[in-house]
């Protein structure tokens, strides 16, 4: 029989439905709050807020879900309830929208798991790259099983909910009706869209708790929208005459003279004549995925967890130039490569690699090029992904991917890629040919081995693939000491400099929104016959390699580069950058300054503090900082570190030394 509430009968399922989905949102996040108990701290009124504030985002996530079923709820005419076919397709429809609530649930628990943060940027990439990231899972999960889980879930919800659904199938809502009460639903997204933004979700001193008091399904369309940041409009500025005054103080050396009187370009000439003659030595550079330094035995590691692990590394750290204080700029592989081959500092939102308009840029590889070298990006899977193809092609770089193997050449592969030692295998092929042509080499060899699913060959190592982190990276371990062994057979191995080095490490999650333990990565130069073993321990950064490696070479050349000449750096320069999505640091030996949106800046004393404090926007302390990251957004935005004759270069040429 017909409901006499003629005002609501229908919409009194949204009320089921939204209870339901609350209820599992804080399910979730007592679950998730579980994990991190050791990394909180609960003071008085700490949960009330934790789940006041998850509760707000929550209700804002489904007023923006619910608009659909409002919809069809309130435009659909009266005869289609009425109609046979309806009630199995309303009963299906509330199924599949309990099944897809479990789904993000469940997805968010693995995510969490993975990078101790909801749903974000990274999410959002994620989605874009489906075939990796669903093989990823595929590899790593027993899917059949979680997937027919929810499904019973699912439906136990829907049996639960039966009976409010067959009252709504049951109401007589007349249009007038409809309307009046449909379009006041209607206004709660708008209402969330205007009153809520992020700062309620970062009102604790603990990144967890921030993190916790989110929702993840809301942050990540929060993150699809705002995936590029505009500085300018999002983080503190000073005048851009200081600023750019105080950027070159920061980047030049003793070695180096200015090729313009002032302003952003930061064009300069590197002198390098006092240390010799120019070397036009070839070199591999090994960027290991996710290789924090606390692996390392040589770091002085103490876990269990993490003994014994990395014996060839161990032994290389003793043979090689080790920077032992070096610290990753990102949590993602592309801001390790931006760094690593461009030298800027990482710039809020998706790295340059990822971004349009990022061809022509001044960058190692167009620098190995121009003298005469074979710059060669080789990478264990396929490129198209992070759009790494494309930046290393419009920069200077040939291209060597997993499409460019043939099975023959392909040991062992999983989802994201050939095994580390098939890899190496074609790098050294790839080194022989141009050393057969009287061609030096420059390679950039990015590995994908030590990354989930685990999975490498059998026999290579005493720890079963898939069994977790620990076997990734001793296999990772095992794959470059067997590249250095058949190396040092090649007729080219004495003239080569191997530098190793991390592109991130193997979590960013942490108490603080920049972990420091979540940034050091190891980094050696290995080349018996050219670099005198010796363990550096200034605090520096990825951007710093580059230089450094040229100084190593003796190379004369005009430069665009943010990073400095470790073994020309003094007390006073040494310092990190560090970031993520959307948080800017500077790290000196006693403090870390963080720039955030909101035109926020804070810092932490001792820069391994939980807590931060606001920094005044006249404070010495947010100056280099400033100079830094503006800079760096500046000059990208008005294309100031292109590599000579770029179309479009509207900076002074620089000389090209081959």
């Amino acid at each position: 029989m017909p409901s006499t509430d003629r005002s609501s009968g229908r919409f009194r399922l949204l009320l089921p439905l939204g209870l339901a989905a609350l209820a599992c949102f804080a399910l979730l996040r007592t679950a998730l709050l579980l994990t991190a108990w050791s990394d909180v701290e609960l003071g008085p009124g700490t949960l009330l807020r934790l789940y006041g504030t998850g509760a707000l985002y929550d209700l804002a996530f489904l007023a923006y879900a619910a608009v659909p079923l409002v919809l069809y709820l309130m435009l659909a005419p009266q005869r289609l309830f009425r109609s046979r076919w309806h009630r199995p397709l309303a009963y299906g429809l509330c199924y599949a929208l309990l099944y897809g609530l479990l789904f993000v649930l469940a997805a968010e628990w693995v995510f969490w798991g993975e990078f101790g943060a909801r749903f974000n940027f990274i999410a959002v990439d994620y989605l874009v790259y489906s075939d990796e990231v669903l093989g990823n899972i595929r590899e790593s999960y027993p899917v059949g099983w979680l997937l027919g889980g929810l499904g019973l879930l699912a439906l136990a919800l829907l049996w639960a909910l039966r009976r409010p659904i067959r009252r709504t199938l049951d109401a007589d809502s007349p249009l007038k009706a409809r309307l009046l009460v449909g379009g006041g639903l209607l206004l709660l997204p708008a209402v969330a869209f205007l009153a809520l933004d992020q700062r309620p979700g970062q009102a604790f001193d603990n990144q967890y708790l921030n993190e916790l008091s989110e929702n993840g399904p809301y942050q990540f369309f929060h993150a699809f929208r705002d995936a590029e940041l505009s500085y300018a409009q999002f983080y503190i500025q000073h005048d851009d005459a200081a600023v750019a005054a105080q950027l070159r103080r920061q980047v030049q050396q003793p070695n180096q003279t200015f090729l313009t009187p002032a302003g952003y370009d930061l064009a300069r000439h590197v002198d390098n004549t006092d240390r010799g003659p120019e070397r036009n030595l070839n070199v591999m550079l090994i960027v290991v995925e996710s290789l924090s330094a606390k692996y390392l035995g040589a770091y002085g590691t103490t876990d269990a967890d993490t003994t014994g692990l990395t014996p060839n590394l161990d032994r290389l750290a003793a043979q090689s130039l080790w920077l032992s204080n070096l610290y990753a700029t990102g949590t993602r592989t592309v801001r390790g490569l931006e760094s690593l081959t461009l030298s800027v500092p990482p710039t809020p939102g998706e790295s340059i690699v990822k971004r349009p308009d990022n061809g022509g840029l001044f960058s190692l590889g167009q620098l190995f090029a121009a003298h005469g070298y074979d710059s060669t990006f080789l990478y264990g899977g396929f490129g198209y992904f992070d759009n790494m193809n494309d930046f290393f092609g419009k920069n200077g770089f040939r291209i060597v991917d997993r499409a460019a193997m043939t099975s023959p050449e392909i040991a062992f592969a999983n989802i994201w890629g050939v095994a580390d030692e098939s890899l190496y295998d074609r790098a050294m092929r790839e080194a022989d040919g141009d050393f057969a042509r009287g061609q030096p080499f420059f390679q950039l060899v990015m590995t994908t081995s030590n990354h989930r699913p685990y999975s490498y060959p059998d026999g290579r190592i005493d720890i079963p693939s898939k069994t977790g982190r620990a076997g990734a990276v001793k296999y990772t371990d095992w794959a470059i000491g067997d590249l250095l062994e058949k190396a040092r057979q090649k007729p080219w191995f004495n003239d080569t400099l191997f530098v190793i080095v991390a592109d991130h490490c193997a979590g960013s999650d942490g108490r603080t929104a920049l972990p420091l333990d979540r940034y050091r990565i190891p980094l050696f130069v290995y080349s018996p016959a050219h670099v005198q073993p010796q363990r550096i321990e200034r605090l520096v950064g990825q951007i710093d390699v580059a230089p450094t490696l040229l100084g190593l070479l003796h190379w004369n050349y005009d430069s665009r580069f943010f990073g400095k000449d470790i073994l020309r750096m003094t007390d006073a320069d040494e310092r990190a950058l560090l970031s993520n999505y959307q948080h800017l640091g500077l790290l000196d030996h006693q403090r870390l300054v963080v720039l955030s949106p909101g035109n926020k800046a804070s810092v932490l004393e001792p820069a391994d503090a939980r807590t931060a404090r606001p920094l005044a926007a006249d404070s010495r302390l947010l100056d280099p900082a400033l100079a830094l990251y503006q800079g760096a957004a500046r000059i990208y935005r008005q294309h100031l570190g292109l590599w000579p004759g770029a179309p479009g270069n509207p900076a002074p040429r620089l000389a090209v030394h081959p």
